[in-house]
Parts: structure tokens; C-alpha cells; sequence
């Protein structure tokens, strides 16, 4: 019965009822696309170092993220591969340069010069060309998103790194950049090539645990014999590149308050839509207070009118919201909206609607039921 009333409630009114569900529908998008941006822009920051396979990472002391580092000496590099435990270490490079488009202009890149033996560090979703043509002196591997900004239409194309001559040799897919400086793969060789990092110098010593050995045992060992560096488990490295980029800059900040302003902005509308539906059905409640019904009959009328709304507004908006996504994937920002955020997300729109009813359960309350014989 219950059920019946508020679901009439609804429905009697299709204009009012249109104007609640848009309600809903835009504070579950609004609060959607900002969480799905902040976590793309968390994951953008520590992506290179979640597909690396490298168990630790090696860095120079006081490292505070994964773009910006200085070089270290090859003795580093021996020394944490001669650690018990270290079962296969590789040499990494990050560093940011200048590209030169082939039709003229330039922009900034970020370029990861990788060991081609092992495959640590190597670019993963490929889409066009192969990684093994890195062996070739002077080549690359960019995103396909980036295709326009680089000035790239295909494979085979040349371009310019720090004045250095590049041919781009495959197209990876997804690879965003948290920096706007697009990722550019290459060898080692290569790398050390464009960047100026001669004399076997790195930024990076990535390391494999050998078989049986303790990831944490092991990265303690190599702090205690090679100076002068800092060494995090990859898990650890990626959180402390996330919580750089996205707290200690205020970037993820900036989302965090827009997502409470869209939460905040959902509430006030969703409750004036509310309000808007219970007055409407004023006399209705009047009588069922002259009737004699209890306070917590009406106030479950209402509640269900409200869950009604929250269920129906967030299944238009999540799937609205999953559009977005999809159309996201062709531009510069990454929207993520993985399972567990579109299920909180229902809770919140559950509790949003709720908690606006509160105002219409307010009103009904102190409802005189003599209205009913007066005309309102």
C-alpha cells in the first residue's frame, strides 16, 4: 500500500516528475565525471610505473615523483644488482624533452628509454608496429592520442628530440600522460641518445626479486649498501607518485571540491524537487492525517517517493555518465568509472534523495489535518 501511494505520488504529476528525475540525473553525472576524473588523473600519474614488472624501484634520495628525478651514477646500478635477493635489475630513463613536429612547431615530451632485454619498462597496449623495432637506433613508440599533438599521422613519420632525429615505429593506446607531456618510448640507447645521459648514467634502477626472495627484505638490504638513493616496492613507489601530484600540488584537491560542490549542488536541487512533489500533495496527506494515519506512515510514503526517484534518477545518470566515459577515451582526459565507484555512487544518490526528504517529512509533520476541511 505503501509502496502504491508514493509510486501514484510520483507519476501523478509527469512534468514534476521529469523535473525530479533531472535533478537526480544531474547530480549523479556531475558527482560521477568529477570522481571519474580524479581517479583518471590518479592513475595518469603513476601508470608507467604499475605496467613496468619491477618489483622495486630505485631512485635518487629524496625522490618526490615518478616525472621528475635526477640521474644516477652506473656504479648504482651494479651495486643494487649485486644485492642478495635482486634476481634481474634494469636501467631506466625519464626525462623531459623538446619535440619538433615534422610540419614545424614543437612540444614537450616525456621520454622512457627502457632495456629491450628483459622488457621492464616497455610500452604495453600496442596498437600498431611492434616493440622489437626499438632495437633499431633512433626509433619510438607513442600513443595514438597523441598522434595530432606530436604532428604524427603514421608509422615510419620522423621527428625531432632535443634536435636528436626520431622515427616513430608503433602506436601504443590509453597511455595518458598526468604531465600533458606525452610518453615517448625508446630503447636505452636511444634514450641516452636525446637526453644527454652519457656515461651509463640512469634515473631509474628497476629491480626483479629472485625466486623465494622478500620483496621488503630485499629493497632494506639495497638501502643499507648503495648510498645516496631511495628504494620503494612498486605499490608503494605508485601511491607516492598519486599522493605528489594529487594532494601536494592541489590538482586532486581542485576535483575533490568540485565532486563535493556537485554532491552539494544534487542535494539542493533534488530537495526543492522533493518539496516541489510533497506540497503538491498536501491535501492528500491532510487527509490521510484526518484519516488517522500515524506521523510514520506518511514519513514512509515519503521515504519510498524518494528511493523511487533515487533509483530511477541514478540509472539514467550512471548510464549518461558511462557515455562520457566512453567519449573521454578520445580526448586528453581520462574519466574513470570503475565498479566499485558507480556502486558507491548509487549509496550516495540513495542517501542524497533521502536526506532531501527530510524537509518534506519536516513540513508534513506539523500538517494540521483540519486543512482537509478548509480548502487548504
Amino acid at each position: 500500500m505503501i509502496v502504491t501511494i508514493a509510486i501514484r505520488n510520483l507519476l501523478y504529476d509527469k512534468i514534476r516528475l521529469g523535473v525530479t528525475l533531472t535533478g537526480v540525473v544531474f547530480a549523479v553525472v556531475l558527482i560521477a565525471v568529477q570522481c571519474g576524473l580524479f581517479v583518471g588523473f590518479t592513475a595518469a600519474t603513476s601508470t608507467v610505473i604499475e605496467h613496468t614488472g619491477a618489483d622495486i624501484w630505485v631512485a635518487s634520495r629524496g625522490v618526490r615523483n615518478f616525472d621528475v628525478t635526477t640521474p644516477l651514477p652506473q656504479k648504482t646500478f651494479y651495486q643494487v644488482l649485486s644485492t642478495p635477493g635482486v634476481g634481474t635489475a634494469r636501467r631506466l630513463i625519464v626525462n623531459f624533452g623538446n619535440w619538433k613536429k615534422p610540419q614545424g612547431g614543437g612540444e614537450s615530451v616525456e621520454t622512457v628509454g627502457f632495456e629491450l632485454a628483459g622488457g621492464i619498462g616497455a610500452p604495453w597496449n600496442l596498437v600498431e608496429g611492434d616493440a622489437t623495432a626499438l632495437s633499431m637506433p633512433d626509433t619510438v613508440i607513442v600513443d595514438e592520442l597523441y598522434k595530432a599533438k606530436l604532428g604524427i599521422t603514421g608509422l615510419g613519420q620522423e621527428a625531432e628530440i632535443n634536435g636528436h632525429r626520431v622515427r616513430v615505429m608503433g602506436f601504443t593506446r590509453s597511455i595518458r600522460s598526468f604531465t600533458t607531456s606525452p610518453y615517448v618510448f625508446c630503447s636505452l640507447p636511444t634514450a641516452q641518445t636525446v637526453t644527454g645521459l652519457r656515461e651509463g648514467k640512469m634515473t631509474y634502477v628497476l629491480a626483479r626479486v629472485a625466486p623465494g626472495a622478500d620483496p621488503e627484505a630485499v629493497r632494506q638490504e639495497i638501502l643499507l649498501r648503495v648510498d645516496g638513493v631511495d628504494a620503494f616496492l612498486s605499490p608503494r613507489f605508485a601511491r607516492h607518485a598519486q599522493v605528489y601530484w594529487m594532494f601536494t600540488t592541489g590538482a586532486g584537491m581542485a576535483l575533490l571540491i568540485a565532486a563535493c560542490l556537485g554532491l552539494v549542488v544534487g542535494v539542493v536541487i533534488v530537495a526543492q524537487t522533493l518539496y516541489a512533489t510533497t506540497m503538491d500533495h498536501l491535501g492528500e496527506f491532510g487527509t490521510l492525517r484526518a484519516m488517522g494515519a500515524a506521523n510514520a506512515y506518511i514519513h514512509r510514503i515519503i521515504i519510498v517517493q524518494a528511493l523511487a526517484a533515487a533509483v530511477a534518477g541514478y540509472t539514467l545518470g550512471i548510464s549518461l555518465s558511462y557515455v562520457l566515459v566512453g567519449l573521454s577515451e578520445r580526448g586528453g582526459a581520462s574519466i574513470l568509472l570503475p565498479w566499485p565507484l558507480a556502486c558507491g555512487l548509487f549509496f550516495v544518490t540513495l542517501g542524497m534523495c533521502v536526506g532531501a526528504s527530510l524537509i518534506s517529512i519536516h513540513k508534513v509533520t506539523r500538517l494540521d489535518p483540519v486543512m482537509v476541511f478548509k480548502g487548504r
